[in-house]
């Protein structure tokens, strides 16, 4: 059984933080910005598990979530031993897709890094063929204000 939500917090963000580490950088001494698609993945994958979930439950389920889109903005770079805020809400949520939206925040001065969002469809696990949302993710997700 799925462990229940906690009761929703007033800030729809969730915020994991990382240091940059050389192995994030290029040869100019910036966070490359291939890096930036596994610091989404980190956010993706903390706002689940602080919203009472994780992703292994939903493949247990017999769900999967790819990756439809992927949308990146570029606004500052970070370098090594900055520190970031990587920062995740729900975006649209419909019957078979979800969406997710991203900031990327330096920690130090909270300069806007990187927006971002990523699509994702529903799929059955075995078939891959689009589902409805299972209810696990409908549970660990914001429920509309009534």
């Amino acid at each position: 059984m799925d462990p229940s939500p906690p009761d929703a917090p007033a800030d729809p963000w969730v915020v994991v933080t990382h240091r940059v580490i050389y192995g994030d950088t290029d040869a100019m001494g910036i966070v490359y910005y291939g890096t930036y698609l596994r610091f989404l993945e980190v956010g993706r994958n903390e706002y689940l598990r602080a919203r009472g979930g994780e992703y292994r439950q939903i493949e247990a389920a017999g769900y999967v979530l790819p990756v439809l889109e992927v949308n990146v903005r570029y606004r500052a770079p970070a370098v090594y031993d900055d520190v970031l805020e990587v920062r995740t809400r729900v975006g649209k949520v419909s019957k078979v897709q979800l969406s997710f939206e991203y900031e990327v925040r330096r920690a130090s001065d909270d300069a806007l890094l990187v927006t971002g969002s990523t699509s994702h469809a529903s799929l059955d696990k075995e078939t891959r063929r689009l589902v409805r949302l299972p209810e696990c993710v409908l549970r660990w997700l914001p429920q509309p204000s009534s």
